[in-house]
């Protein structure tokens, strides 16, 4: 690996609509307790793809590591090798848990350039990496918490994932369940710092405001957060970010906070084509969802107008329904998929909607609570 110098032209002199534009996410990288075992329960329970390893064998001695991928969804689980390492330490302090959140881009040493000259921490300097393959660049700034933004430039590499990584090609490959890309990832960070956050994603990597919700339109009888949603320039990537607000008991954020010892990743939106067979084929797979009362489906149609599914083939799934300006989408959301309470994945079927399912969330938030009381952590 080559550390690349930055030079002054390539920081510009003056800002652009979008200085930073981004093609997607590139992938998504979690530390685990067992990368093998994660990895496993991934190809089960989502349909994952087995792509790319990275340990022992390719000359990794602190850590091992697993890509799987569905269509454009690209995960990395991560697990140390031995004791005291920083990502053992990361996982003593929020167990498993989203540590990288990747971001293609065309050049990776200008986003850095650009990103830290408005102010953002590094965490990676501009590095080549290469093999027979071709090379990647990769930089890297802080975020949130512990969770890291990597810039990924892969126009010339033809390889696997990226270089030091070998192909993964075991006998085990269940099939996919249509989960196609990442829709949005929600951060949960701590009281009154949401503006800081979102101002953040506005100065340093030049996102836009898409909506706000105050705790007038996301509580419940008990519990009470505000959320605001940032957008990158070409509306790929959208962040949106939680804060607690003031209820009579704790809110899903506050034990967010509490369990994962800080802010981070609180749940990764993935989109189908067709909600209704996904989450059977996931259900099927053993993959827990949270559910609603029966009556939030008796209004429904008043609510939503019509739709093209079946309210009666919605219902036993529990899969919610919301209507904006621009059509309706679908969604629904798994139990945490880990030992503490705090990462989940939510499954999105958008018709139009560029919404976020304001309509449901006293019905969500609700269903979470019931999960939390049965914790013991309401």
């Amino acid at each position: 690996m080559e550390a690349l110098e930055i030079t002054s032209a390539q920081t510009g002199s003056s800002d652009h609509v979008d200085f930073l534009p981004l093609n997607g996410t590139d992938y998504i990288e979690l530390y685990v307790g067992n990368a093998r075992q994660s990895a496993h329960y991934f190809q089960t329970a989502f349909g994952f793809q087995p792509v790319a390893h990275a340990g022992l064998e390719t000359g990794l001695k602190d850590r091992e590591s697993y890509v799987l991928q569905q269509d454009k969804i690209r995960l990395v689980l991560t697990s140390p090798l031995h004791g005291d390492t920083p990502i053992g330490a990361h996982l003593d302090q929020h167990g498993d848990g989203v540590r990288v959140v990747a971001l293609w881009v065309d050049d990776a040493q200008r986003a850095f350039a650009e990103t830290v000259r408005r102010g953002a921490r590094a965490f990676m300097e501009p590095t080549r990496e290469e093999d027979e393959k071709g090379y990647v660049v990769r930089s890297g700034i802080h975020a949130y918490g512990d969770m890291v933004h990597v810039f990924v430039e892969r126009t010339d590499y033809n390889g696997v994932f990226l270089p030091g990584y070998k192909p993964w090609n075991p006998a085990y490959q269940p099939t996919g369940v249509g989960l196609r890309y990442v829709d949005h990832m929600v951060g949960n960070v701590g009281w009154n710092e949401m503006n800081d956050w979102m101002n953040f994603y506005r100065d340093v990597m030049g996102f836009q405001q898409l909506v706000s919700f105050d705790d007038k339109d996301i509580s419940t009888d008990y519990t009470a957060l505000m959320s605001k949603v940032m957008s990158n320039g070409n509306g790929r990537v959208k962040f949106p970010i939680n804060e607690p607000a003031e209820g009579k008991k704790k809110s899903q954020i506050e034990e967010y906070l509490d369990f994962y010892g800080g802010p981070g990743i609180q749940h990764i939106a993935v989109a189908t084509d067709n909600i209704v067979e996904t989450v059977v084929a996931l259900r099927d797979r053993g993959v827990e969802f949270l559910t609603v009362p029966e009556a939030y489906y008796e209004t429904l149609a008043e609510r939503v107008g019509p739709i093209d599914e079946e309210i009666d083939r919605l219902k036993p799934l529990g899969i919610l329904v919301d209507r904006d300006d621009e059509g309706y989408l679908l969604q629904i959301f798994t139990k945490p998929v880990c030992p503490r309470p705090t990462l989940f994945f939510e499954i999105i079927q958008r018709k139009g909607a560029r919404s976020f399912g304001k309509g449901n969330f006293k019905a969500l938030f609700e269903a979470i609570e019931r999960e939390q009381e049965l914790r013991g952590t309401l």
